[in-house]
């Protein structure tokens, strides 16, 4: 996968029902380890709530929710149902609820958990996750200028640069550009000047 929609920091959005108030937070969330991180932590946070449901859905497929204490698919599937339908990934969502002393029933439920994680994804920002690779390119100084336009031209990202007895560029470039860049590079200075990789990774692109 070169890319894939996520969203960037949290967002809260709160929503009430017959007085039972929600408290739904989507997250960036990438591993396991950090959804449980943070599910602990809104669970000490609203330690008096009666129920803390969560869903979430990470790039590499896996996927987990949990009704917590709710009747069964009436809380963490919707929530899990409004993220798959929503097309991001990384993502958590952690919805809080404070029961308000009359009973929602199970349609009830249902609404009221899906809007209130809607609320929170509709709130928080998108970005598009790529598949980059970083690059570095050691040049003379009378090369320096050209190099950077160059990068500029193909549509590439300038991280760095270092200056010594050379110039060292950083930048980075969707990989799916990089082939088309390479090419150019060895066209334009005669293959006298290396892209040495130094990281591949995701990165954010705002959308």
């Amino acid at each position: 996968m070169q890319e894939y929609t996520t969203i960037e920091g949290n967002y809260t959005a709160e929503y009430t029902e017959k007085h039972s108030r929600f408290i739904a937070t989507a997250f960036f969330c990438d591993s396991e380890d950090m959804a449980a991180e943070i599910i602990a932590a809104q669970k000490s946070k609203y330690w008096d709530a009666r129920h803390n449901v969560y869903a979430y859905i990470l790039q590499n497929g896996n996927m987990k929710f949990s009704d917590d204490g709710e009747p069964h698919g009436t809380a963490g599937m919707p929530i899990l149902d409004v993220i798959k339908g929503s097309g991001v990934t990384n993502v958590l969502i952690v919805v809080t609820r404070y029961f308000g002393g009359i009973l929602l029933g199970t349609g009830g439920l249902v609404r009221a958990y899906s809007t209130s994680a809607r609320d929170a994804l509709q709130g928080a920002k998108k970005v598009l996750m790529c598949g980059c690779t970083q690059f570095s390119v050691v040049c003379d100084y009378s090369n320096h200028s050209r190099l950077v336009r160059l990068i500029d031209d193909a549509g590439g990202m300038l991280i760095d640069t270092v200056f010594t007895d050379k110039v060292e560029v950083i930048f980075r470039f969707k990989n799916i550009d990089c082939d088309e860049f390479l090419s150019k590079l060895n066209e334009a200075f005669a293959a006298k000047l290396q892209a040495k990789v130094v990281d591949n990774n995701f990165f954010a692109f705002n959308l």
